[in-house]
């Protein structure tokens, strides 16, 4: 017993003796603190792989030999310095365990071989490094019990010492490894809660060690040191301090420097984009403006001169005339001047002959007309009929792309082309919801510290946005389509389980989705120890955390959650809140829920299902908006609410185009009417007259439709809408005209109703043409346009003026012949049975208009000081207008295709307040470029081993310069996760090895023990790795197939699936696209010049592949994205615009010159004038903020249209006149065709536009209320201010043939009066003689006679003659 008791004693002192040499060797060289595998560690639960923890084992470095030495050589190719010469501190096991959790990170990394290697470089020095005692201290052990019983002493925590050189250069090595599938840092994805931006050496490696996320197997405590520094460590401790290879180097392996999209160090000379061109300036003033001041002055100076010289000569001559040339007869008359001959040029010539011959024609065709109306007004309502039943057919285009880019544009080629090979983008359905009125709070956390959190990221919200979420998930409803009940899954948009989707598996992005929308999660606390401080965490750290790092899949709390949404994607934080700053997503002033829909064809059956389902969501989600206990203020929308807000708009404004037409016609009717007596009114007025000409009006837009529509040429909202517009501006001037010179032309003696109406119709048919032509020419010319909107808007507008001209000329000179008859024989209007006793007045009626405008308004517009005034205003608005026009906006923002109280508006309010990414935009490439060759990948990819300036190497280097490129993120590459999919350094591409797959691909799920024990691919000798031609086809499509997990994130599932288009008999790939983000674009300028330049970087990788060998000439890469097609025509409108405007004006002047006889001065000062409306219009525009666009485009070539009345019916009446200066010309033309005008297209513009200031759509507001108008006021002031004066100054001198052949009138006249006064005398001589009856001479002579001397001929008899 007592030896015994000796014998315990000894050994108890023996083993504390041991104990204490053993603490006193704790930090040796050549000595390990741990060695050989303990088992599972007890302290972690819910790992995501195995926690395989070392024993504690302080222990001499073993010698690695055999097999052990060659895995050794493969994990940690770094410490292996030869076999039988290399010592290790870890087992065959422990490295079995490092290489499976190596494996993971490299799955990210391995696109950067020196990074990793630096990473496996810290793992390996800490688990295997033959001086691991020196550099680590364990701080933390746990018993575990062998399966043979046998309990050991494993190692859960420990310190490690590492130099900051290292683990600085390391980092840097490894900051910038892109993940191609989502464009974002591999970085996030290993630094837990601070991401890429706020990743910094020490958290990285502070995450490596942190067992909680459920990849590290045990804690460890990283000590960052400065080189040298000693302080802090134990006694024989050192700072671990390997050599961390640069990102540009080759690795020992051979592994190849890192690609410049992983490494900035590798990047090539990249060369900064050229300076934006710097704005025309001329001194410090905009060189425009000093232009247009300029040409404004020289011109106010030859104006200034051209007055004096005409005041001077015009001097001249009342000075010689008081000089003694005398003006004056006997009888104090003004002495006519002889016009000679020779005096008459060929274009008199050429004019009298033209007037002669339409006066003439149109007298004749005018009486036939009204000599048999009852015949005339059957045939022209049977031909219209004929016409018009074509309306049945009519198709009505209300798509945006088919109305504003052409069939054969780039962008619809390119929309074509990506349709045919991948599905279109799918329809989204969102909300935007915020809490204005809920204050902000901040939560110290334990992990995180303390945080702001803003007053919507808060509990309750987050679960009331939950019920909402389900509510709507939960849509179920009758198919008619399907023949059963349809639900979301139906329709909605499943990357990773695209053929049978479950509800779980669509794509519903929101903040719930970080929690799997599950409420238990939500509630989910647990308390938590850190650094011996034990506090409570729930879901605020949670979210903190999956911000952050949304590809994780367990958070590095004690809840232990996953951060990635039931369907199985990441939810990045971009898609789940908005409106922070600088990746602050706590302080989020929104949250975004988004149900993503499958795109289908409008044939599909699944289109109405999905547009139905839409339906039910707008539903649910005004329902929810109108409830009072909603504690959200948010705006939302549906993919179908653009076409549904733009359908509502046009219904609901139908009413006020109604009412603007209505005004018309109320206008037109009460106008028209003479009103001499109050007991007359009603067989004066003109109210079946006016309703007449309404009724041409709509059958000729009836007639234009029903032809096109025949022929199949499409319509749209904006023709219904316009060109009755147009074409009652046209046809309500000609009415006016013809009907007030009827009622101002005397009918003469013996002059029949028909012959009357005949005549008048020669004296102003010719107008009526001229503007009427003009204006169809115009108008066909016109149809030349590219854009399918403005082409049939154009044809539509042609045929309707042309066939309103005729129907004018035909049947409402007939109703009006009908109308005259009635009015002859004294009837009244309404009651045709009823007649008036009070007779006609003798005189004709001069209106109101015509005795205002002759009295007042001519004179005073044409004295000599109010021409100079007028000239310089109007030339000095016009250069000023010519300086807006080019600061004109192109584009037309999307809200303003929505009513003013669309809940459409409020989203796109949101959505540029809130949204932090831009639209998406894939960059696709066409069949004709080999990617199964070595050269061909190098072209394209992006990682190790790639071309400097590859494919998808210059999108990242265009991302560097977003206010530039407009590119915010690198596209994704499905290239590069191939080869990373590839990589034997990867878990991802195996083959079965055993089994009935045997020699087949095998996932890197698949868990059966010695089942995929063999690499797709061997590790290549220089680290960059390619696939032969054989082994690209034959892996690719298992690849596309893999479902991303933990063991392998590369699956290209979901990601790439749909992302590469194969020949299905030769497999060539035919097309591929390559997703990148744009930065947030908030309205027209901006998208289109993102368009602009995304093409401009296309066209430069085209250029870069064709030179691959093998690559077809005709590849292309192009961009698309949906948007484009909308967009595309503003790149080129400006073009546009000047051609269509310019072949409009075109006609104009030809039509003008050819029916005034060869007139040129007279053409040309008609084109000054209409091309001065329209320059001032696009000034007023700029001023206005109306912007340029199709829709604007539209209005301006109407506005040419309406110029053409405003301006062509005053300078043919000027052009025609006879009076002895122009000043009196022109103000004969103003008082006479100026007030019909006015009377005719101003007055009956004016009022309809005016009500269509009350239209919903803003569209209608801005477009045909606000440029309408414009159009109006300034085709109104050139035409009744400026033209005048214009004509004054500069137009054409009175034609010497009319006056030659009034002259020759004028002498056979008094030839006939001389021989009727002689033949008299003879007779009375006789009768005195003889006591004969004399016999008078015959009357219509004697009154030819009288009325030709007694008043001046007006430009209607001249037409006559």
């Amino acid at each position: 017993m007592h030896f015994q008791i000796k014998s315990w004693t000894w050994s108890v002192l023996f083993k504390l003796a041991t104990c204490t040499v053993l603490t006193g060797a704790q930090h040796e060289p050549g000595y390990c603190s741990f060695y050989e595998d303990c088992g599972l560690n007890p302290a972690v639960e819910g790992a995501l792989i195995p926690p395989r923890v070392p024993c504690k084992d302080y222990r001499k470095a073993v010698n690695v030999t055999g097999d052990h030495y060659e895995l050794f050589k493969s994990v940690c190719p770094m410490l292996a310095h030869g076999e039988g010469k290399t010592l290790a501190c870890c087992s065959f096991r422990q490295l079995t365990a490092l290489q499976s959790s190596l494996t993971l990170s490299k799955a990210v990394l391995i696109r950067c071989p020196s990074c990793a290697d630096n990473f496996a470089h810290i793992h390996c020095a800490t688990t295997c490094s033959p001086n691991q005692s020196q550099i680590l201290k364990i701080t933390k052990t746990a018993n575990i019990t062998q399966p043979a019983g046998m309990v050991n002493e494993a190692v859960v925590g420990y310190e490690a010492y590492v130099s900051t050189s290292f683990s600085d250069a390391s980092f840097r090595s490894c900051k910038n490894v892109r993940i191609p599938a989502t464009g974002g840092y591999a970085i996030a994805t290993m630094c837990g809660r601070y991401g890429a931006t706020l990743c910094t050496p020490q958290r990285w490696l502070d995450f490596q060690g942190d067992s909680s996320n459920g990849l590290a197997p045990l804690d460890i405590n990283f000590k960052l040191l400065p080189d040298g520094q000693t302080a802090g460590l134990p006694p024989g401790a050192v700072l671990f301090a390997g050599t961390a290879l640069n990102c540009n180097e080759t690795t020992p392996t051979g592994g190849e420097a890192c690609s410049c999209q992983d490494c900035e160090q590798s990047c090539p000379a990249v060369p900064q984009p050229p300076p934006l061109p710097e704005p025309f300036m001329i001194g410090r003033l905009d060189g425009v403006l000093v232009i247009c001041i300029i040409v404004f002055s020289c011109i106010f100076l030859l104006l200034i001169c051209y007055v004096i010289l005409e005041y001077t000569i015009r001097y001249q001559k009342s000075k010689g005339a008081r000089k003694g040339k005398n003006t004056k007869d006997q009888n104090e008359n003004e002495i006519e001047r002889k016009i000679s001959p020779k005096d008459v040029t060929c274009s008199d010539k050429a004019s009298l002959a033209t007037q002669e011959f339409l006066g003439s024609l149109f007298q004749t065709w005018g009486t036939i007309m009204a000599r048999y109306p009852l015949i005339v007004l059957p045939v022209c309502l049977v031909v219209v009929l004929a016409f018009a039943v074509g309306i049945k057919d009519i198709e009505l285009t209300t798509d945006p792309v088919q109305l504003w880019s052409a069939p054969q544009s780039r962008a619809m080629r390119e929309k074509a082309f990506h349709d045919a090979n991948f599905d279109p983008f799918y329809r989204t359905n969102q909300l935007i919801l915020t809490a204005p009125d809920r204050p902000s709070h901040y939560y110290d956390s334990l992990l995180f510290g303390e945080q702001n959190f803003s007053g919507i990221i808060s509990k309750d919200l987050i679960i009331e946005l939950l019920e909402l979420q389900q509510k709507i998930q939960a849509i179920e409803f009758w198919s008619d389509e399907l023949n059963r009940t349809a639900s979301l899954k139906d329709v909605c948009y499943a990357p990773l389980n695209p053929d049978n989707p479950s509800l779980t598996d669509c794509a519903v992005n929101s903040l719930p989705q970080y929690f799997q929308n599950s409420m238990d999660n939500l509630n989910a606390k647990v308390n938590m120890t850190e650094l011996g401080v034990t506090k409570e965490v729930d879901w605020r750290d949670h979210f903190i955390y999956c911000v952050n790092s949304p590809l994780s899949f367990k958070d590095i709390t004690a809840l232990g959650m996953s951060c990635m949404a039931d369907y199985g994607g990441p939810v990045f934080p971009f898609l789940a809140v908005g409106g922070y700053e600088n990746e602050e997503y706590t302080t989020a002033e929104a949250l975004i829920l988004t149900f993503s829909l499958n795109n289908y064809a409008r044939t599909d059956v699944k289109f109405k299902v999905a547009e139905e389902w839409e339906r039910r969501f707008l539903e649910i989600v005004q329902e929810y908006q109108k409830n009072p206990n909603t504690n959200f203020t948010f705006a939302y929308m549906a993919e179908r609410s653009l076409e549904d807000e733009i359908n509502r708009t046009t219904a609901e404004d139908i009413p006020i185009f109604m009412i603007s037409y209505a005004v018309i016609f109320l206008y037109i009717a009460v106008a028209l009417g003479e009103y001499s007596s109050c007991k007359r009114i009603l067989v004066d007025s003109k109210f079946l007259v006016g309703l007449g000409g309404i009724l041409v009006v709509g059958c000729s837009v009836m007639a234009s439709m029903g032809f096109y529509a025949w022929i199949g040429i499409p319509s749209s909202l904006v023709i219904l809408q316009v060109v009755p517009f147009l074409v009652l501006a046209v046809g309500a001037d000609n009415i006016f005209i013809f009907v007030l010179e009827y009622q101002r032309d005397m009918r003469r003696t013996g002059e029949k109703r028909e012959e009357h109406i005949g005549r008048v119709l020669g004296n102003v048919a010719p107008s009526m043409l001229l503007c009427s032509l003009s204006e169809s020419v115009c108008f066909f010319l016109g149809a030349l346009s590219t854009m399918p909107a403005v082409k049939s808007f154009a044809l539509y507008a042609a045929l309707a003026v042309l066939m309103d001209f005729i129907l004018q000329m035909t049947a409402f000179v007939a109703l009006l012949s009908l109308d005259a008859r009635r009015q002859d024989a004294n009837r009244c209007e309404i009651a045709c049975c009823v007649t008036v006793k009070t007779p006609h007045p003798s005189e004709p009626n001069q209106g109101v208009l015509l005795p205002l405008m002759k009295k007042y308004y001519a004179p005073a517009l044409l004295n000599p000081v109010s021409r100079v005034l007028v000239m310089v205003v109007f030339l000095a608005t016009f250069c000023a207008c010519v300086f807006l026009l080019f600061h004109v906006k192109v584009g037309l923002n999307q809200e303003l295709a929505m009513p003013s109280d669309s809940y459409m508006l409020d989203y796109f309010a949101y959505l540029y307040k809130y949204f932090e990414v831009g639209v998406p935009t894939y960059f696709i490439t066409t069949k004709g470029f080999n990617f199964t060759s070595e050269e061909g990948i190098n072209a394209v990819c992006s990682s190790v081993g790639c071309d400097q300036f590859s494919f998808t190497q210059k999108l990242r280097y265009a991302t560097e310069y977003p206010e530039r490129s407009y590119l915010a993120i690198p596209a994704s590459s499905w290239v590069d996760d191939y080869i990373d999919w590839l990589n034997p350094g990867s878990k991802c591409c195996r083959i079965y090895t055993a089994g009935p797959n045997k020699v087949e691909f095998c996932p890197a799920n698949e868990t059966g023990l010695f089942m995929c024990t063999k690499k797709c691919m061997s590790i290549p000798q220089n680290g960059v790795l390619r696939p032969s031609v054989e082994e690209f086809n034959r892996f690719l499509p298992d690849f596309l197939s893999n479902r991303p997990d933990l063991q392998c994130p590369k699956g290209g599932l979901g990601a790439y699936d749909k992302a590469v288009v194969r020949d299905k008999e030769t497999g060539e790939i035919i097309a591929s696209r390559f997703m990148a983000y744009h930065t947030p674009l908030v309205n027209s300028q901006e998208f289109t010049a993102a368009l602009e330049k995304a093409r401009e970087l296309a066209h430069n990788i085209t250029m870069t592949m064709r030179n691959v060998t093998g690559t077809s000439q005709d590849f292309e890469v192009f961009p698309y994205t949906v948007t484009y097609v909308y967009y595309e025509q503003y790149l080129t409108i400006v073009n546009e615009g000047l051609f269509n405007i310019g072949v409009c004006l075109l006609p104009t002047f030809v039509v003008c010159c050819i029916l005034l006889g060869m007139d040129f001065r007279s053409g040309f000062l008609n084109l000054l004038t209409i091309v001065m409306i329209t320059v001032d219009t696009v000034g007023v525009m700029t001023l206005w903020g109306i912007d340029f666009n199709a829709v604007s485009l539209i209005n301006l070539v109407t506005a040419v249209g309406i110029s053409v009345e405003f301006v062509s019916h005053l300078t043919r009446s000027f052009a025609l006149s006879i009076r002895p200066t122009k000043v009196e010309r022109a103000k004969e033309a103003t008082a006479n065709m100026g007030s019909a005008v006015f009377a005719g297209v101003a007055m009956t513009n004016l009022p309809g536009i005016v009500v269509l200031a009350f239209a919903k759509a803003q569209l209608i507001q801005i477009f045909f209320f606000r440029l309408n108008l414009v159009i109006t006021l300034l085709g109104m002031a050139h035409g009744l201010i400026f033209l005048p004066v214009l004509l004054s100054f500069f137009g054409p001198g009175v034609n010497n043939a009319v006056l030659l052949q009034i002259q020759e009138k004028k002498a056979k006249e008094m030839e006939l009066n001389s021989k009727a006064t002689f033949d008299n005398i003879s007779f009375e001589s006789h009768e005195k003689s003889n006591g004969e009856i004399s016999v008078e001479p015959s009357h219509p002579v004697k009154a030819d006679i009288v009325s030709k001397t007694t008043q001046e001929p007006s430009e209607f008899e001249i037409d006559v003659l």
